[in-house]
């Protein structure tokens, strides 16, 4: 009976989520600067997606235009960096054993940031044209997961603690440079743009940006979902997790490289967006337990579904201008995350179930 009491609820609970993730995308498409007809918003993308005029155009060019090249591509990248924030979130959490992670932790962010400012004020490479911020972010991301990999090594080998804290010693390390590159910049303009960034945005979004992120991502869901045991074994320690047969130096290698490079690729194309990494593996394990499965399997639900609203709320609070995401997931996220901490039935790893 218990069984079949948990997987009813598992059926409703994602029956709920892919209605609210559908349901999330209809409003980030229709909803912003320009309010749009919704039945004109699935036209389009059906004739689009089908490569066939099955609808007759009834629309002008740049209600077309808004949704297919602004809107949608956007959407599926809210989805993307939602996703992936959460599974790097989770991936984290097991590697550090620490609640407090998130994908950041290991300084990722603050080298993005460095890398993508220096392109801001001193101008981008002509060979990259538009996507110099991203890719000055991207290597900024790699080079800081790197330069952390190597100096919390010991004899070849690195501890949990240790690799946080040298990720905070490098995370302000280059905070700090990027701090100067503001400070000294001569141009408002170039300074204004990077703040924008450093808080985040998905106004970058293009097609053809979103594939390699997309395949990473799978690849990192594969993941979790393939060595769940051994990630769940992580949890009890180091040493329990080599007692049951588990190749901790493996999963702390694989976890350093896969998430370092999915957290390069969402940060390279929506700056720095927090809490998203932080809160949604831990909602995950409210609902369903501390079983890296059913955390990731949750996690790719509720983040986008996160993120979409954050992003609907930055395009029409202050439209026609736009608040940088950042700052709505860190206003919507903290009191949640604080009154989640505070439940008496939450702990870190959550309930089994």
């Amino acid at each position: 009976m218990k069984n079949l009491d948990n997987k009813l609820y598992s059926a409703l609970l994602y029956m709920t989520l892919s209605i609210g993730l559908i349901f999330s995308i209809i409003a980030s498409i229709s909803l912003g600067a320009v309010r749009l007809d919704f039945n004109d918003v699935w036209k389009i993308i059906a004739n689009k997606m089908f490569l066939n005029n099955i609808f007759q155009n009834t629309w002008n060019i740049s209600t077309e235009n808004i949704v297919w090249n602004l809107r949608f591509p956007r959407t599926i990248l809210a989805i993307i960096a939602g996703s992936g924030l959460s599974i790097c979130g989770i991936m984290m959490q097991a590697l550090t054993k620490n609640p407090l992670a998130n994908p950041y932790i290991l300084g990722i962010s603050s080298g993005a940031s460095t890398g993508a400012v220096m392109v801001i004020i001193f101008g981008g490479s002509r060979l990259f044209a538009l996507q110099s911020v991203s890719f000055g972010a991207f290597i900024g991301a790699l080079f800081t997961s790197l330069l952390v990999f190597v100096l919390a090594r010991k004899n070849g080998v690195f501890s949990s603690t240790r690799l946080v804290l040298t990720g905070v010693s490098v995370a302000a390390l280059f905070s700090s440079i990027t701090s100067f590159l503001i400070f000294t910049a001569k141009e408002v303009s170039k300074v204004r743009e990077a703040l924008f960034w450093m808080t985040g945005s998905l106004a970058g979004a293009k097609w053809d940006r979103l594939l390699w992120p997309a395949l990473w991502l799978l690849v990192c869901y594969l993941f979790l979902i393939i060595f769940s045991r051994g990630l769940n074994s992580l949890l009890l320690g180091e040493g329990a997790a080599t007692t049951l047969g588990v190749n901790t130096k493996f999963f702390k290698n694989a976890i350093l490289f896969l998430g370092s490079i999915l957290t390069g690729f969402v940060v390279s194309m929506t700056g720095v967006i927090g809490f998203v990494g932080l809160i949604v593996p831990h909602i995950s394990r409210t609902l369903v337990g501390s079983d890296h499965r059913k955390v990731a399997a949750l996690s790719i639900f509720i983040g986008p579904i996160l993120l979409i609203w954050a992003d609907v709320l930055a395009r029409i609070l202050a439209r026609p201008e736009e608040i940088p995401i950042g700052i709505i997931t860190a206003f919507l996220g903290s009191p949640f995350f604080i009154w989640l901490i505070r439940k008496s039935s939450y702990s870190f790893g959550g309930k089994d179930g």
